[in-house]
């Protein structure tokens, strides 16, 4: 995992310095301490690590979750885990050089992720490769708003093969002199099988711009609530409703 970690940092550096190939980019620190969870410890206290960016043919979008069970060592016997996601997507518009739009749907994408971590799909250590289409939607008043369809493989060949629909939004507006943010993603993962349940994992956070009120940058800091809803969880016949509070800086 250490590898991997410092392969696409390394990468995301490289990439920094790249002119025109990076159009833009956003990273963030997240500390989360929440309750509630099912599967593993109920108390958890998660250091997440985000970077998104545009490039020259697409978007990119990694996450790693590092979790800590406060001293509950009865998940694996260990007292913390990982969890993350790779997640490069190709624009039609930006490979062909045309406005492809039709309607609300803003752009076209051929979509991929990455999913490595412990307990995914259940297992104690487990990968996963997703591949299949996005579009970029005009939703009104939101700032944007992603729809993927994902063939789901599990790469170790326990769980066989599954559907995916994911949504990704945010949406935000201006409270006096901080601003309201609610954003997040749903997974909506579809398999009749037997050997991995359906699930549903449904993820808002709700974040108030709190730095602006001393005249710091937008998004320099931001404090709320995580609601983790996850029906199924790893595909076990258990279900998950736990809230955090996180503290979230944008750098």
């Amino acid at each position: 995992m250490k590898r991997t970690l410092f392969a696409i940092l390394a990468c995301t550096t490289s990439l920094a310095f790249g002119g025109d190939f990076i159009q833009w980019t956003d990273t963030s620190l997240t500390v989360l301490e929440g309750t509630g969870f099912e599967a593993d410890p109920d108390d958890q206290t998660t250091l997440t690590i985000e970077h998104a960016n545009g490039w020259k043919y697409g978007d990119f979008f990694w996450f790693n979750d590092f979790i800590y069970f406060n001293g509950d060592e009865t998940f694996f016997g260990d007292e913390a885990s990982y969890y993350g996601e790779i997640a490069p997507r190709f624009s039609f518009n930006k490979m062909t050089g045309e406005d492809l739009s039709v309607s609300f749907i803003k752009d076209w994408y051929v979509a991929t992720c990455y999913e490595y971590g412990r307990r995914v799909n259940g297992d104690k250590y487990g990968h996963n490769m997703l591949v299949g289409a996005g579009v970029d939607l005009d939703v009104p008043a939101f700032d944007y708003f992603q729809l993927n369809l994902y063939q789901r493989f599990d790469l170790k060949g326990d769980n066989g093969e599954s559907v995916q629909l994911t949504a990704v939004w945010k949406y935000s507006t201006p409270v006096g002199k901080s601003s309201f943010i609610c954003d997040g993603f749903m997974d909506w993962v579809i398999n009749d099988d037997g050997a991995y349940n359906s699930n549903l994992h449904f993820c808002p956070q709700i974040k108030f711009d709190v730095g602006t009120i001393w005249d710091w940058n937008p998004n320099r800091l931001n404090v709320g609530v995580e609601y983790d809803y996850w029906s199924n969880k790893y595909g076990f016949n258990s279900d998950q409703s736990a809230i955090s509070l996180l503290v979230k800086s944008h750098f």
